[in-house]
């Protein structure tokens, strides 16, 4: 793809997406409800379902699931509406501990921030008025005004029966009315109608596409149920437990303020303090002391707290795959798109967006952006860190690696240096990175190596026939690249159990020769990171075959996962005289501890 399909499928996207979002703006009135409805829908399915599997039809599972959730919503406003109505009818018996704390506001002394502000305030003020520029304006602003109110005006009286007044009365009261209706019937065609509907969108994307699809709305369908049903019985708990509490303490109308607190719960992170607000301020308005609103302030920080820390936790278990800024993000969006309704659809709208991102190929930024899986990998990570020159991140990715799971420092090597080291030499071939960028990696890297310590596990020692000692030389095949891998295979190893040499790449074939023949090694490690150095580990598993027929020769081709090239690689060193052929460091390291000297010896 050149630069200009690039800037214009970007460009198309861009327009598409304003479409979109202009079409969900200008036909809320109609999506608004259906996407209500299917919010039911998934809320009330598992109800349905768990009806049907105990022996009752599916239309009157329907009817006494709707009828449930429709007394359930008639039943909490009817009651809000009677504690609203007398909470206000009650206004007048607090009066005096309002005037009681104004009093004890106003009577400190006036030298705080907020009072010097408003004493500077009025005196601009008043130089302002003061002023005969303004005063004449205002003259000439009150003449024109006098004259404006001098022209006569003419009352007609069309008869008291117009049908604007009727629609201005009644008008506003059909529109709610008329979107509960087509909820609540929506609601109940989409539960009687389940498997009709999904066919029929799996038929409008494709036929072609069934296996994503299908498992698109399996995801889809369990993380919104699992997550609504769970949202719900958690709201509710909280609600009733604000309600107990503030019951126990003495605030009046506790039963409202427990219908806020599960209802403004929906709002993530926001909602509960939001629900303090009121029954504090009311707790402020009933007693001439501050006890009592501290003691409300108490306990709702001790139900977020339990709340957030041990119930969400276990009933929510994985989530919903959304990360939780995104989620934040979407509601505000929804909320400025469509209002409050907006901000109950927030997050079941943002979990089936993710879902789309993830199952439709051009839809994936959706789920990079919104999603809660990792962005990146730990191996890309600890690849971009390097490249930024941050070696104490790096270190650290190092040491969660070993801390969090149960695997060797050859592991961790193999799960994050090893494939750092072969992105470098594959983005330094593709002109990516240049070669002092590659060296500083490096360098970074061999610090990243040096704060590791080798710490052995206990193991249970390994039987041996042979009776010769493992005198072992690792080697690098052919660069610094090769020479960081030999660094990293020797802070693998143990070295009590062998006698360990290492050289650089610096040194000749020549040099290698002697170093073997003077330490009398038995085994050698030729290591190259893949996919350069074949090569030359070609070139030295021959050299050094030809030299010492009976030495073991182990190549280390770190890195080479692709089975063409490991078939490749495997025929073309064991041609030239490697014993061993093996991908990673940890296997090289398993291998060093089961090499039989004897054994091998005895097949040559």
């Amino acid at each position: 793809m050149n630069k200009n399909q690039y800037i214009t499928n970007n460009v198309s996207m861009l327009i598409a997406l304003a479409l979109v979002l202009g079409f969900l703006y200008w036909a809320r009135i109609i999506i608004i409800p259906v996407a209500l409805s299917i919010l039911l829908t998934f809320l009330l399915s598992p109800i349905v379902t768990w009806l049907q599997q105990h022996g009752i039809a599916r239309v009157v599972a329907v009817a006494l699931a709707s009828t449930l959730a429709l007394s359930s919503i008639v039943g909490a406003m009817w009651g809000v509406t009677n504690q609203i109505g007398s909470l206000l009818d009650a206004y007048p018996q607090y009066e005096d501990n309002i005037l009681s704390k104004i009093n004890q506001l106003t009577e400190r002394e006036r030298d705080g921030l907020l009072d010097k502000l408003q004493a500077v305030t009025e005196r601009i003020t008043e130089q302002l008025t003061d002023s005969p520029i303004v005063e004449e304006s205002l003259s000439n602003g009150a003449d024109k005004a006098e004259k404006i109110n001098a022209q006569p005006v003419r009352i007609v009286s069309d008869g008291p029966f117009q049908l604007s007044q009727l629609w201005s009365l009644f008008g506003p009261m059909l529109e709610p009315l008329a979107n509960a209706g087509l909820i609540i019937v929506l609601v109940c065609f989409m539960l009687l109608n389940r498997e009709d509907l999904r066919d029929r969108v799996i038929s409008l994307i494709g036929v072609d596409q069934i296996a994503h699809t299908t498992r698109a709305f399996e995801d889809a369908g369990e993380r919104v149920s699992r997550y609504l049903l769970m949202q719900l019985l958690i709201n509710v708990g909280y609600g009733a437990a604000v309600a107990l509490g503030l019951w126990l303490i003495g605030v009046p109308y506790a039963a409202l303020w427990g219908f806020f607190g599960a209802l403004l719960r929906y709002i993530p992170y926001l909602g509960a303090w939001l629900t303090a607000i009121l029954p504090i301020m009311l707790s402020l308005l009933i007693t001439p002391d501050w006890s009592l609103a501290i003691m409300v302030f108490a306990m709702f920080c001790v139900l977020e707290l339990i709340t957030n820390m041990i119930v969400e936790p276990m009933l929510y278990g994985r989530g919903i795959g959304v990360s939780q800024a995104a989620l934040l993000v979407c509601v505000a969006f929804w909320t400025w798109l469509w209002g409050p309704i907006g901000l109950i659809l927030a997050s079941p709208l943002t979990v089936c967006i993710v879902v789309l991102g993830r199952y439709v190929p051009y839809l994936s930024f959706l789920d990079t952006l919104l999603g809660d899986r990792p962005a990146l990998s730990v191996g890309q990570r600890f690849y971009q860190r390097l490249l930024a020159d941050d070696v104490d991140e790096a270190s650290g990715l190092v040491e969660q690696e070993l801390s969090d799971t149960d695997k060797t420092i050859a592991q961790a090597f193999d799960d994050l240096a090893i494939p750092a080291l072969l992105q470098a030499r594959v983005d330094l071939r593709q002109g990516k990175i240049d070669g002092d960028e590659q060296r500083e990696l490096i360098d970074n890297l061999r610090t990243v190596i040096a704060d590791q310590v080798n710490e052995p596990e206990a193991r249970e020692p390994i039987e041996q026939t042979q009776t010769r000692k493992k005198i072992i030389l690792a080697m690098p095949a052919r660069d610094s690249t090769d020479d960081l891998a030999v660094t990293m295979l020797g802070k693998s190893i143990h070295h009590t159990d062998f006698e360990w040499h290492e050289i650089s790449s610096l040194g000749l074939a020549t040099e290698m020769l002697a170093l073997i023949e003077q330490i009398k090694a038995n085994i050698v490690v030729i290591v190259s990171v893949y996919p350069g150095g074949l090569a030359h580990t070609i070139y030295l598993c021959k050299r050094i075959r030809a030299r010492f027929p009976e030495i073991v020769i182990v190549a280390s081709r770190l890195g080479a996962n692709d089975p063409d090239s490991v078939k490749q690689n495997f025929d073309k060193l064991q041609a030239a005289g490697a014993n061993r052929v093996i991908y990673t460091l940890q296997d090289t390291v398993i291998e060093l501890d089961n090499l039989d000297l004897l054994d091998l010896s005895a097949t040559e």
